[in-house]
């Protein structure tokens, strides 16, 4: 009898819809549920991880930025207001968490060469072929200058606007439109191979 209850109750789980679920736990952690907490690392720590990696370019800074912010969320969530979903509180957490940390660093990396962190240019796998563009992608946009790369993770990734961009990290629009047109152009001359 006992585990025919907890099958129902485990296929009414399945049924509500992700937003309810996650609000039903965030109530749960907002009066100080650590099990509810941990379930809501575990249903959004991946994509959150993966917008930090791209937002830092570092998997180690990525980690330390995810950190951070799910312990900001932990310590916000009796003031969540439950109007939007959680992950895109959530989301949006991380993002200012990251670029807080970006405005901290501010002009210090942001000087860089254009040729730093061009190791992987040229490498070749066991076929002697570039390796997939996916993966080239991913190592080039994590050579882009902190700026460069925030505003083209903001802008193209995730869909921001560029007075939205400006915003958040302190600058004009007319400096969020040029960080863009900087960062794709690194882009193509390190994805191309070729000096532009």
């Amino acid at each position: 009898m006992l585990s025919h209850a907890v099958t129902i109750e485990a296929a009414d789980a399945a049924s509500v819809p992700e937003r309810d679920a996650d609000h039903a736990l965030v109530r749960a952690a907002g009066a100080g549920d650590m099990a509810a907490f941990e379930q809501l690392y575990r249903r959004h720590h991946r994509r959150i991880f993966a917008l930090l990696r791209r937002l830092s370019g570092h998997e180690a800074r990525a980690e330390d930025l995810l950190q951070e912010a799910f312990v900001k969320a932990w310590q916000a969530l009796p003031g969540f207001r439950f109007e939007s979903a959680f992950g895109t509180w959530l989301h949006r957490l991380a993002v200012n968490t990251a670029l807080m940390e970006l405005r901290s660093r501010r002009g210090g990396e942001d000087r860089e060469t254009d040729d730093s962190a061009l190791e992987w240019q040229g490498t070749a796998d066991s076929a002697g072929q570039r390796t997939a563009l996916g993966l080239d992608l991913e190592r080039a946009v994590a050579t882009l200058p902190p700026r460069a790369r925030a505003v083209l993770v903001l802008y193209d990734v995730e869909g921001w606007k560029h007075e939205e961009i400006a915003d958040e990290l302190g600058m004009a629009v007319g400096s969020s439109k040029a960080q863009l047109h900087r960062a794709r152009q690194l882009l193509r001359t390190r994805l191309g191979g070729h000096d532009d």
